[in-house]
This record gives C-alpha cells, sequence and structure tokens, in this order.
C-alpha cells in the first residue's frame, strides 16, 4: 500500500497541497451556479505554477451582468465550455486527496457540494484548510481579512483578481508565507494547525448559516501504512553480513578473482585500496562477464584494479536492514559493503541476502532523506517515518527498536542538511571537521518529540577565527535547515551553532578536562549528552578522537564519576502512597522521573568502566558480567526502560493525531489497565538506580 500523502503528523513545509478557488453566477450557494474552477499545486514548500488547473464551466444558466463587471467571464465565454460534470471528473483527477488551500473556502466547498448533487455525483468532504483563520492565528488584530488585506499582510502580490486561477496563486503564496511564521508559533504539523483553528467554529457555525460549509468536516485521515514487514527495522546489518568479506589485491588478474569467486561460490570480491588513503573497491561476476565478452582470453590477464569499481559503496553495520534494501535500490546495485564506525569494510551484503526483504515505499523512506535536495524534501520523509512508526507500534514491536529506527534517520536528516548546507556556503571548508548528533539521538532513542541536540569537532582553529566564523555560518545553515525539516532548535541551545558546542579538537580537549574538574552536580549537567554523542558526516575520526579521550578523562576520575552518579539519582518518579500516578493537569512526565536516571545511570557506569556501547540496553547489557549480585536490579531495570518507552511513543502518537503537541507526558487515563499496572511496577524500579551507583545521595 502507497503512503498517504497527508498523514496527520506531516510538517506544513511538506504538505501535499492544492489551492483552489472558484468564480459562480452569485453568492447565494442555494441558487449559484459555478462558472470557473482554478487551482495551483504547492510542493515542498513552493508554488509550482507549472502544476496549474483552470477551466471555465458553461452552468446552464444566464450568467447576471453585475457578476459579469466582476468576474469578466460572459454567457459568450462559457457557450462552448464543458459542463460540470467532465471538468470536476478532471480535477479530481488531477487533485487526488491533496489538502486544499482556499480563501472563504467554506463558500468554494458549498458551491462544489452542490454542482455535485445537481450532476448525480456523490460528495465526499475534502481536507480542507482557509488561510483566513490562519492569518486569525498569527494577527487577530488586522483591520479586516480580505484576500487583500492578508495578501499585503503576508506581502504577497495578487495577480489577476477575480480569475479562479489568480485569486488560487495568491491564496498559495500566502499559505506557503505564513509556514515560517507558524512555526515560529509552535503550529508545525498539519494535525497542529487543525487543532489551532478548532477555535474559530464559531465563525464557521455563522457561515453555515449562510449556505457555507464547515472546512474542519472532514479531517480525518487516520491512515497508517497497511501491515509492513518489521523484520528491516529490528535487525541491524551486523546481523546478516557475510564477515570476514572476502578482499583482494587490486593487481591480482582476472583469471585469479574469477578462480577465489569460483572457490568461495560468490559473486563479487572487495577490492583492496590501490593506494594507503583510497577507498576500496568491488568486482562482481557481471564485470568479468563484460571484460570476457569484450576481450576475449585476453581479459584473463587484465589487473583487477582496471575493471573494479571505486569507491565501494557501504553503510554502517549498526544501519538496519531496511537501510540496505533502500541504498541497493535506489543505486541499482546488488552488492554492498558494511564498515565499522572507523569506516574500515568488516562485513559484506548482497542482494540475494535481502531477498526476503522488500523495499517497498515505507523500507524507502530512509534512503529518502539522502536524496533530498531541499528542507522541503526532507520534511516530507519526516510525515512518513511517523506513519512507519505506528505500523510498528501496531506489530507490538519495542518501542526502543522504534526509537533505534527514529533515531537513525534523525542522524541521516541531519547528515543531509550538512550536505546542502556545505554546497550553500560561498568556500569549501576549511579544515575537516565532524558533526556529531548528542542525547538521545546519539544513544539511538529518540521517540517523536526530539529536538537538535548537536556539535562540531574541527581539526584546527581557535574561537571567533576564520575557521570558526565559517563553521559558525554553516552551523546556523544546517540549524535552520532541520527546524524547517521537522526538528525544531533546541531549547537549551546545545547546537553547533552556539560557539560553545563548536570547537577544535584542541578546544574539546580542553573543554572535557574543566567537566572533568568541576564541584558540583549542577556544574555538569549540560556536559552529560556529550558521552552519548555520535559522528554522522565529515571526518568521523575527529569525532571519534575527542569522544575518545572524553571517554578516558572521565573514567580515571572518581569525582566525576561520584557526581555524574548524584545527577542520576536526583530525580524521582511519579508516583505517590499506594503506587499512585502524580498528576499535573492529568498527566505525568516519564522523561524526568523515569527514562533519565535510567539512562543516566547506564551512561555513567559506561564511563566508569569503559564501555562504548551507545544505546541505554546495550549499555546494561554490556554491564551485567559486572554487576554480581546485582544482576537482577539490572534486569529488572532494563525492563522498566522498555515499559516506560512504551507508553511514552504510544501517547506520543495518539497527541499526534489530536494535534497536541509532543512531548514526554503521559495521562495514564488513555491506557488500559494492564499498560497502567505495567508502568506503576516500571517506575517502582526507577529508585534502584542508586544500588548499581553505590548510593552516591548517601555519601558526603
Amino acid at each position: 500500500m502507497a503512503i498517504r500523502h497527508n498523514p496527520a503528523s506531516i510538517p506544513l513545509l511538506s504538505l501535499d497541497a492544492v489551492a483552489f478557488d472558484s468564480e459562480t453566477t452569485g453568492l447565494d450557494t442555494s441558487q449559484a451556479r459555478m462558472i470557473q474552477l482554478g487551482a495551483v499545486r504547492i510542493v515542498h514548500g513552493v508554488v509550482d505554477v507549472s502544476q496549474s488547473f483552470q477551466e471555465l464551466i458553461n452552468p446552464g444558466v444566464p450568467i447576471p451582468a453585475d457578476n459579469q463587471v466582476i468576474h469578466g467571464i460572459s454567457d459568450a465565454n462559457v457557450a462552448d465550455a464543458r459542463e460540470f460534470r467532465k471538468v470536476v471528473k478532471a480535477f479530481d483527477e488531477w487533485r487526488q486527496d491533496s489538502v486544499l488551500i482556499g480563501y472563504a473556502s467554506g463558500f468554494d466547498l458549498a458551491m462544489l457540494k452542490r454542482e455535485r448533487e445537481l450532476a448525480g455525483l456523490d460528495w465526499t468532504p475534502p481536507r480542507c484548510l482557509d488561510v483566513r483563520f490562519l492569518v486569525n492565528l498569527l494577527a487577530p488584530n488586522l483591520p479586516d481579512f480580505s484576500l487583500d488585506t492578508i495578501a499585503s499582510w503576508s506581502n504577497v502580490s495578487i495577480h489577476d483578481r477575480h480569475s479562479a486561477l489568480g485569486d488560487s496563486v495568491a491564496t498559495a503564496d500566502i499559505f506557503v508565507a505564513l509556514i515560517p511564521r507558524l512555526r515560529e508559533n509552535g503550529i508545525r504539523t498539519l494535525a497542529e494547525l487543525e487543532r489551532a483553528c478548532e477555535r474559530f467554529s464559531e465563525s464557521s457555525m455563522r457561515e453555515a448559516q449562510i449556505g457555507w460549509l464547515d472546512v474542519n468536516e472532514a479531517r480525518k485521515s487516520r491512515e497508517v501504512l497497511s501491515r509492513i514487514d518489521s523484520f528491516p527495522y529490528r535487525h541491524r546489518l551486523r546481523d546478516l553480513m557475510n564477515s570476514p568479506p572476502l578482499m583482494v589485491d587490486p593487481d591480482i588478474s582476472l583469471n585469479a578473482a574469477l578462480e577465489k569467486m569460483v572457490d568461495h561460490e560468490v559473486s563479487s570480491l572487495y577490492v583492496n585500496p590501490t593506494d594507503e588513503h583510497g577507498p576500496c573497491g568491488i568486482i562482481t561476476e557481471r564485470d568479468l562477464l563484460r571484460q570476457f565478452r569484450r576481450k576475449g582470453e585476453a581479459a584473463f590477464e587484465l589487473p583487477v584494479k582496471q575493471v573494479a569499481v571505486y569507491p565501494l559503496e557501504s553503510l554502517s553495520a549498526n544501519a538496519f536492514v531496511y537501510r540496505a534494501i533502500a541504498r541497493m535500490q535506489r543505486m541499482h546495485i546488488r552488492h554492498l559493503g558494511v564498515h565499522d564506525h572507523h569506516g574500515a569494510i568488516v562485513g559484506a551484503l548482497s542482494a540475494r541476502d535481502l531477498l526476503r526483504q522488500r523495499a517497498d515505499d515505507a523500507v524507502l523512506l530512509g534512503d529518502d532523506i539522502d536524496a533530498a535536495e531541499s528542507a522541503g524534501q526532507m520534511a516530507a520523509v519526516w510525515g512518513n517515518i511517523v506513519l512507519v512508526a505506528k505500523s510498528l507500534v501496531a506489530e507490538e514491536v519495542d518501542a526502543r527498536d522504534v526509537a533505534a529506527v527514529i533515531s537513525r534517520e534523525l542522524c541521516a536528516l541531519t547528515r543531509q542538511a550538512c550536505r546542502l548546507a556545505e554546497r550553500e556556503m560561498s568556500t569549501p571548508p576549511p579544515c575537516p571537521y565532524a558533526m556529531l548528533v548528542l542525547g538521545s539521538g546519539g544513544r539511538g532513542e529518540s521517540l517523536l518529540a526530539m529536538d537538535q541536540d548537536n556539535a562540531i569537532v574541527f581539526a584546527e582553529g581557535e574561537a571567533g577565527g576564520a575557521e570558526d566564523e565559517w563553521f559558525a555560518e554553516f552551523a546556523g545553515k544546517v540549524s535552520d535547515m532541520l527546524d524547517a525539516a521537522g526538528v525544531p532548535y533546541c531549547k537549551g541551545n546545545i547546537m553547533a551553532s552556539n560557539p560553545e558546542w563548536r570547537l577544535s579538537v584542541k578546544g574539546w580537549k580542553k573543554l572535557v578536562k574543566t567537566w572533568i574538574l568541576r564541584k558540583s552536580p549542577e556544574d555538569i549537567l549540560n556536559c552529560d549528552i556529550f558521552f552519548d554523542a555520535v559522528g554522522v558526516h565529515g571526518d568521523i575520526k575527529l569525532a571519534n578522537k575527542v569522544l575518545d579521550y572524553a571517554f578516558r578523562a572521565g573514567g580515571d576520575s572518581s569525582t566525576f564519576i561520584k557526581l555524574m552518579s548524584i545527577n542520576a539519582c536526583k530525580n524521582s518518579p511519579p508516583l505517590g502512597l499506594f503506587g499512585r500516578f502524580k498528576l499535573n493537569n492529568g498527566r505525568m512526565d516519564l522523561k524526568m522521573g523515569g527514562i533519565m536516571p535510567l539512562f543516566s545511570t547506564a551512561r555513567t557506569l559506561a564511563i566508569k568502566h569503559g564501555i562504548r556501547a551507545q544505546s541505554t540496553p546495550d549499555r546494561f547489557n554490556e554491564l551485567r558480567p559486572r554487576m554480581g549480585k546485582m544482576k537482577k536490579t539490572l534486569k529488572n531495570l532494563n525492563e522498566a526502560h522498555r515499559i516506560i518507552f512504551n507508553s511514552i511513543l504510544e501517547q506520543q502518537l495518539l497527541d499526534l493525531e489530536a494535534g497536541i503537541p509532543l512531548s514526554n507526558r503521559v495521562a495514564p487515563a488513555s491506557l488500559d489497565p494492564a499498560t497502567r499496572e505495567q508502568l506503576s511496577w516500571a517506575l517502582e524500579q526507577v529508585p534502584n538506580v542508586s544500588n548499581l551507583l553505590g548510593d552516591p545521595l548517601s555519601r558526603g
């Protein structure tokens, strides 16, 4: 099943929308007839006038002279026009299920409904937005909300006023101009905008009294992807790859390569670099066959490097299987290398290995980010990631596995924003650098209420110097692009656009030293998320160099570990007497008193014991052999982490559909009794983190 064009969660920037307008014989919707229908498409936040629709309609009745003066359409103009039935059929086929954007669109919807009924056609209310209401959200004190006034306020020029297409283009331009202003006011998705417009229900009711339709009548697509195969979203390439990969030197002959393929029953060989710093390559049986056909026996003596394809396309061993499926399909290749976090090739994958997986619309989401050419295109993928999350939850996939998928795409989104931002810079990077994703994204535990947490490490240069100035401009572009694509700015300003999170290798090492030497838990509140960082773009070796240094320095400082431990233990779960939930406006924060103590404890112990696993479950698993009598406590905390994660994700999916801003606050009333009981048990386990950490709050 194809993905819906416009799920409730889709960012406004990537809304598949059509701005429309009609011209009629009058304003009485019970008597007037439609004489012109026009529309223009909005694609990834851009009005595409090349995709427009406009057609005159023969109403079968005379057009009053007063109306002809307004729109300039006479009886002679429509005499040879098609009837409404044929025009609307063409319009429906062109529009498909795009959201309609209109000005005073209740009138146009009423006219569409009346004309369809007169033509004997069924009527289904389309999903629709009215730009009058959107402007009213942002500027309620305008003197009036005529099309001319709101166009002027939006800095939009109107051409061909009172033609259906001219007014449609003006409406589309207004909507596009409103998107960043709505985003600044916390309205990012279709559902959030529809919810915000509910405050105008009284206005819609008054308009209904004069025959207009309620534009909110059709607010309601609740579809998700039909059941998807969850295997590609739960398993990583390291689970399927053939390791070690079969490597050959670039100077061996094709004859020797052929013998090796036959002996090992493989269809490809990976080829070592031709120089010390070069990439690996690949040679396949198809490459050999082409050479043998062209050159006959002479081809047997050719060196492999003359035929091999460089560079070998590869993905991280930690990438999910769906990434490999999508990459192979997009690039039309049948073999893929698998690399470790240092970039070294450690495994091989072939299309045969992935044959049982389906490269359908859902699976292709990941690679769509890598192919995106604008923030709008990246935003389009974001809404579909939410659909995948909903489908996986419906299949009862562990929310932490869903979070790992979301996190991988957040990293991919950040990486693609870096690529696009580099193109926009007037000069190339002044030195090697790496972009890092921090916090939950780096741990692989981002759910849907994410924001930006990132940092830059560059090879050399001082704060405020030429290198830093370049990366400051670059980081600003990346942050703006991510915000537009659906990942909001970090409220705590933990972003590479902030000079505190944009340093040279030397600067980062100096900062890490200051973290280690601090004397109170409050002094290290922000630095802990750095230990969850992962490099996503650029010279990843630079990122690893700084992270390796931070882990060594942190692990060697008992004072630092103690301060981290105190921070991990300071938040209590939202439980009162007899295990009752403590609520604020019907909800409780499951991050501060739930998952935060758990992931903070896992992080602290990982630093202490030199464990480099990223996710909380992986850290708990690697800690198990070191915990002695605390293994059962560790097991219970890991299970508590799973239960709390599931509760947060299910609430976020409900809130998305309702247009409620996403958070980590859960309403227990929305949970079934069994889930509430599980959640209560999970929260009761949280205080046991102090046992793992040696009860740091009890020591002076």
